[in-house]
Order: structure tokens, then sequence, then C-alpha cells
């Protein structure tokens, strides 16, 4: 192992096929408004937690609940998993505000997700 310990599970996307019907739902589960509200993206803050709603499973296709792993050092990571087996899925790219993520999926094809603040 190389150090590059994650710093937990802070943020995870759910598929949706109805954004506004799902928006009410989270809202209504966490009681709070979402912080983003966009055609292509909600996202709520909850107790240190991120979700996010992505409709129609978003341009990587999402088919099921993505967890992703907070990472100090996205492409360490990425390495360490894919020596252990993993296969790499999304290679990381920035989405925006220095925020890298990528994807992998285990030998039984989960997805993990992995996501680094720069």
């Amino acid at each position: 192992m190389t150090g590059s310990s994650p710093r937990g599970i802070k943020t995870v996307l759910h598929p949706v096929s109805d954004l506004a019907t799902a928006k009410a739902v989270y809202a209504a589960l966490l009681g709070i408004a979402p912080q983003t509200d966009s055609p292509y993206y909600v996202g709520f803050e909850a107790e240190g937690q991120h979700i996010g709603l992505v409709p129609g499973g978003g341009p990587q296709g999402m088919t099921s609940p993505v967890a992703y792993w907070h990472v100090p050092d996205i492409e360490a990571k990425l390495a360490e998993v894919t020596a252990a087996g993993a296969t790499v899925k999304e290679v990381a790219h920035d989405i925006g505000g220095g925020r890298l993520v990528a994807t992998v999926t285990d030998p039984d094809g989960n997805v993990l997700g992995l996501l680094q603040d720069r």
C-alpha cells in the first residue's frame, strides 16, 4: 500500500428517471432544499455527505447509485486498485472546480467511484 488512504465515502450519486419527483423525495428525506439545482444535476449537502441526483444516469450511464471514495491522489489510487484487480470504467477527469473523478469496477462488476479535490 502506498499510503494514499481514502478519506471515506462522502459523495453518493443516484441516477433518476424523473428529476422533479426525485428532488422532492430527497428534500423530504433530508429535510433541506438542494444546494445545487439544475436540469442536469441536483445536489444536497447533509451532515458532511453530498447526495447527487443525475437524470438518466448522466453521460456516464449510471444504472445504480455510485459511492465516491474521496482520495488525496486519484492517479495513485487508480494504480493501486487496478494492480489489485479492478478495471477502469471511467478515467480520471476534471468535472469543474478542480474536482477529479474516476470510476472502476471490482472483479464482480460493482462500480466504485474515486474523487479528488485539488
